[in-house]
């Protein structure tokens, strides 16, 4: 059945929705606005260090934004991330559940505190956590006592459930949130690539008790390098700012610091960047949609392969465009990757699952077969909202 998939003419289709001859990158980012007047003022203003203006007028856009009550300007989202576990209650020794098809970071960030990963399964239609599998596996293995549930296999305490909006769709979040409140377990959404997508008119990265967003250079927006942890719990919000800036106390002089904290606030030269993207966010969005509904209408009908199409509910952001190749011909998932590339269209698979990677192979996981199939499945094409204009 191999001949079903016609890789030139998905060549052909790709470049058409482009619409861009020579080299097309994965996703670009755009700079048309105020980005070099806003950096030209923090330049003069000589504060481009964690303070200055436009961080705080960021956290208040983001916040506008979003919904959430509290944004926290970081470094990077795996920063974000890893500040946002911490204060959920996650401690070394911990487990904290992840999806295995998900970017590494999100592993990481449990790593970071000394805690382990463990993986659960996605689910087809959102790419993402599956909220049957999670509870499957809690019923499995979940042990509920006086310090929380434990995984009866490990002897660990579970500490925390995190979600990841992949390539921008938005998972089942009334599922998830349904089985972590079943099992008295807190909720911290990976939000870093959903920027802009909302999963029932809400803003994702606003139903977990934090999130975490990410600026990267080749997210929907972006700061350079970035994150912020969002959250409607002013205590935490408290806590987050404080420990991200070195758990620095207020004092006009003196240096005194209360606990262990991390130099992970977002420098104001970063910020003044985000702040002229945050004007054009929702352009980018509506761009980056229509360019998702080019690639829907050109690959309709054309065998072997479709477009990944939004959650029903959803809003999503389309950070990468997403086709999914048919089982009986994922085979030649790489010689469609090899062709795309050489044909100068950047194009890219999904992450190694994170189970597969050699320092996480021994980590507690439940049944990961849909992610396993996804991942052999999934190419993403050029997603760059430009590619939308005209």
């Amino acid at each position: 059945m191999a001949e079903r998939l016609n890789i030139g003419g998905i060549v052909e289709v790709v470049r058409s929705v482009a619409g861009v001859a020579g080299s097309v990158g994965l996703h670009e980012p755009e700079f048309c606005g105020n980005e070099k007047s806003y950096l030209n003022d923090c330049i003069d203003s000589t504060f481009v260090s964690s303070i200055g203006k436009f961080v705080d007028r960021f956290e208040e856009m983001l916040s506008e934004h979003t919904g959430s009550r509290h944004a926290i300007a970081c470094v990077n989202g795996t920063a974000a991330l890893q500040v946002a576990l911490q204060l959920a209650g996650v401690r070394a020794n911990d487990e904290v559940i992840v999806p295995a098809l998900t970017f590494v970071a999100t592993a990481n960030s449990a790593s970071f505190l000394g805690a382990v990963p463990h993986f659960i399964d996605s689910e087809d239609r959102t790419l993402g956590l599956s909220a049957k599998a999670l509870a499957e596996r809690l019923e499995a293995i979940g042990e509920k006592s006086q310090e929380g549930v434990r995984n009866s296999e490990t002897g660990r305490r579970i500490a925390a459930i995190v979600p990841m909006h992949a390539f921008g769709h938005p998972v089942d979040l009334s599922g998830v949130l349904a089985v972590a409140e079943a099992w008295s377990l807190p909720m911290v959404e990976d939000a870093t690539e959903s920027l802009g997508t909302l999963y029932r008119n809400r803003h994702t990265g606003t139903f977990g008790l934090l999130s975490a967003l990410s600026f990267n250079g080749n997210k929907i927006i972006t700061t350079g390098g970035g994150g912020a942890i969002l959250t409607n719990d002013d205590e935490l919000a408290r806590r987050a700012k404080h420990i991200t800036t070195t758990a620095k106390m207020n004092h006009p002089w003196a240096f005194d610091h209360d606990e262990v904290g991390y130099n992970f606030r977002l420098p104001n030269l970063n910020a003044a960047l985000g702040c002229a993207q945050l004007e054009q966010l929702e352009g980018f969005v509506q761009r980056k949609r229509r360019l998702a509904d080019r690639y829907r209408q050109a690959f309709d009908g054309l065998s072997g392969i479709r477009v990944f199409i939004e959650p029903e509910g959803a809003r999503s952001n389309y950070w990468l465009n997403c086709l999914l190749i048919d089982e009986n011909v994922a085979v030649r998932r790489d010689e469609l990757l090899t062709a795309l590339n050489q044909a100068g269209l950047m194009a890219r698979p999904a992450w190694t699952p994170i189970h597969r990677l050699p320092m996480y192979r021994k980590c507690p996981r439940g049944c990961l077969d849909v992610a396993e199939d996804l991942e052999q499945r999934i190419v993403n094409v050029p997603s760059s909202a430009r590619l939308a204009h005209g």
